[in-house]
């Protein structure tokens, strides 16, 4: 069976405003399965969002796996993530997931992966799934040569522009701002 993946995500933090978004689409191979799929995730009252690309159930797993570290680590969002990141690498079945996510609070933007990395991106800038290096670019662009534009913004026109260039992005978008 096909898997159902495909996605972009980005999320910036610029003026102090940290703002993330996701487009809506999920495909199954080379045809849409649906068109306005969540991606993207508020925990904490709005004091932290995720966003997932990958295999809708693998990063669903993540997500509990998360929220789960939240939990036993006082909702400190940096060590959530490493010690999600360890798990992921050395457990026989987290290890076989397909998903990537990129985590955000006030303080910090974090991308997570499946091999053990928990990157903080260069410029204030995450992206993750099949459109990300042309919403990074997008991105990069916006923040050097448009600094007066708001993050939501940024966000906002980035991954419209993926979704102009990449087959597996579309233009329903879902935007959420971290509050906390």
């Amino acid at each position: 069976m096909t898997k159902i993946k495909s996605t972009t995500v980005v999320a910036i933090r610029h003026n102090g405003e940290v703002v993330i978004g996701a487009d809506g689409q999920a495909t199954m191979g080379n045809t849409v399965a649906k068109s306005s799929v969540k991606k993207l995730r508020v925990l904490q009252g709005g004091k932290i969002v995720t966003g997932f690309a990958g295999s809708t159930a693998d990063a669903f797993t993540l997500l509990e796996k998360f929220e789960e570290k939240l939990g036993a680590f006082g909702n400190n969002m940096k060590r959530s993530a490493v010690e999600l990141a360890k798990e992921w690498r050395t457990d026989r079945m987290l290890s076989k997931l397909e998903a990537m996510m990129i985590v955000a609070d006030k303080e910090d933007i974090l991308i997570i992966s499946g091999t053990g990395d928990v990157i903080e991106p260069d410029m204030e800038i995450a992206t993750i799934g099949s459109g990300s290096m042309y919403a990074q670019s997008a991105a990069r662009a916006m923040k050097q040569f448009a600094p007066q534009m708001s993050a939501e913004e940024m966000v906002r026109e980035s991954l419209n522009i993926a979704a102009d260039i990449c087959i597996y992005t579309n233009h329903n978008l879902v935007i959420e701002r971290v509050t906390g």
